[in-house]
C-alpha cells in the first residue's frame, strides 16, 4: 500500500522499539535463557484459574462498573490501611486499571499540561518519560546516586521551580532494586509541604522487599497521600503480569481527573479475573508471603554467581539484581548485553535504556523469577564469563 502525503506529526519521535522487545527477540533467535524480561516463566496458582474459570462460568462476562467491582476495590482498601494506616474511599479513591502502565499513563496525563515539569529520578521505568512528553510535559531527570541508588534530596529542592507539577516516585525500584525509607519520606514531604506539587509513587513491587525489612508506601504520610497517585498491580503480585490489571488510590479531587480519562481509554477492566482477584484477597498470606517466596530465588541466584567475575550487592526490593561487569569487560552495556546473549547463552538488559542519556556505568539487569533450575543453569553460564 502506498503512503499517504499526509504529515503525522509525532508526539514521541524518538522513541523506537522498547530494549525488552529487542531482548526478547534476541533472547529467541539465539536460543538464550531469558532473564531480560520481567516476568515469572511458572505458572500463576491453580486455585486463582479455578476462580476465573468459575467467574467465567458462572456468567460474568459482561462490563465491570467504570472504577472497577465494589468488592475488589474495598479488599484493596482494606490492604492499604491495614498495611500501610491509611484508608483510602474504595467508592470514591480507588479505580481497578488495565495494568499499572496503563495507570501511570492516566494519571500522568490527568495532571501534566503542557509546559509543567515532572521530576524523574533515574534510572527509571522507561513508560514515564514517554507519558509526560505525550501530554506536552517538560521531564526533569535527576540521577541517582552512584552508590546505592538513593535519591539526592538536595539535588531533587534545587531542581524544583515554579513549573515542577510532579514528582515520580518508584520503589522498590525498578531497575536497581533499591527502596526509599521513612526518612525519604519526611524529605518528600518538606520539598512539597505549602507547594501545589503532586507526587505519582509507582508501587508495583510492594510485597516484594527482602531481608526482614517492610515497603514504605507514600501513603504511610498522610501529608503527602493527600497528594499523591499510588499505583500497583495484581500481575506483579499474583504472577500473572498476562492478565494485565491493576490499580489507582488517590484523593478523591485526583481521582475525579483520573476517572475522567480513564474513562475513555479502557472504560472497563476485565470482570471475570476482577471477581477472582476479590476472592484471592482475602486469604492474606497470598500476598505477605511473596516476599520470602522471591529472597529465596533472590540468594539461590546470587549465591550460585560468587564464583563468577560479576560484582553484586543485593537487592533490597523487586525481582530484579543488578550485576556490575567492570572487571570483565570494557564493552558498553548493549555490547555486553548483546555479548552474553548471542555468546553466553543467557539474555539480560543493558541499563541504559533507563536512563534520558548515555549510561557509561557498567551494569546489567536480571530477572530471577524464574525457575530454580533455570536461574541455576543461567548461572552456570555465567560464571564462564
Amino acid at each position: 500500500m502506498e503512503e499517504s502525503n499526509t504529515k503525522i506529526f509525532s508526539k514521541l519521535p524518538n522513541v523506537g522499539t522498547t530494549i525488552f522487545t529487542t531482548m526478547f527477540k534476541m533472547a529467541a533467535d539465539y536460543g538464550a535463557i531469558n532473564l531480560s524480561q520481567g516476568f515469572p516463566d511458572f505458572d500463576c496458582p491453580e486455585d486463582l484459574k479455578k476462580l476465573v474459570v468459575h467467574y467465567l462460568q458462572a456468567g460474568h462476562n459482561q462490563y465491570a462498573p467504570m472504577p472497577g467491582l465494589p468488592l475488589l476495590r474495598e479488599r484493596i482498601s482494606s490492604k492499604i490501611e491495614k498495611l500501610y494506616g491509611h484508608k483510602y474511599n474504595p467508592e470514591t479513591e480507588i479505580n481497578i486499571t488495565a495494568g499499572a502502565t496503563q495507570a501511570l499513563f492516566t494519571a500522568i496525563s490527568a495532571v501534566i499540561n503542557p509546559g509543567d515539569e515532572a521530576i524523574i529520578f533515574e534510572p527509571a521505568y522507561d513508560s514515564y518519560a514517554p507519558g509526560v512528553i505525550a501530554n506536552c510535559g517538560v521531564p526533569v531527570f535527576i540521577p541517582l546516586r552512584e552508590k546505592d541508588f538513593s535519591i539526592d534530596w538536595d539535588r531533587c529542592k534545587d531542581s524544583i521551580t515554579n513549573k515542577t507539577k510532579l514528582i515520580i516516585i518508584n520503589s522498590p525500584h525498578n531497575p536497581t532494586g533499591s527502596v526509599i525509607n521513612i526518612a525519604d519520606l519526611k524529605n518528600l514531604e518538606e520539598i512539597t509541604r505549602d507547594t501545589n506539587i503532586l507526587i505519582l509513587s509507582d508501587e508495583v513491587y510492594e510485597h516484594i522487599v527482602f531481608d526482614g525489612n517492610r515497603h514504605i508506601s507514600v501513603s504511610r504520610s498522610g501529608e503527602l497521600a493527600r497528594r499523591t497517585f499510588v499505583v500497583s498491580s495484581f500481575g506483579k503480585t499474583y504472577h500473572t503480569t498476562g492478565w494485565k490489571i491493576g490499580y489507582c488510590a488517590a484523593p478523591e479531587y485526583l481521582m475525579k481527573e483520573f476517572r475522567k480519562l480513564h474513562q475513555f481509554i479502557v472504560f472497563a477492566v476485565n470482570t471475570p479475573i476482577q471477581n477472582a482477584y476479590a476472592d484471592y484477597m482475602a486469604n492474606e498470606n497470598h500476598y505477605l508471603s511473596l516476599g520470602l517466596f522471591y529472597q529465596k530465588k533472590r540468594d539461590l541466584i546470587i549465591n550460585a554467581l560468587k564464583e563468577s567475575r560479576f560484582k553484586l550487592n543485593k537487592t533490597r526490593g523487586t525481582y530484579f539484581q543488578l550485576l556490575d561487569y567492570s572487571a570483565i569487560s570494557d564493552k558498553n552495556d548493549y555490547e555486553f548485553s548483546e555479548y552474553l546473549t548471542r555468546e553466553i547463552g543467557v539474555a539480560v538488559i543493558p541499563l541504559s535504556p533507563f536512563y534520558s542519556k548515555n549510561n557509561s556505568r557498567k551494569l546489567v539487569r536480571i530477572c530471577f523469577a524464574k525457575r530454580d533450575e533455570v536461574l541455576l543453569e543461567a548461572a552456570e553460564k555465567l560464571c564462564r564469563v
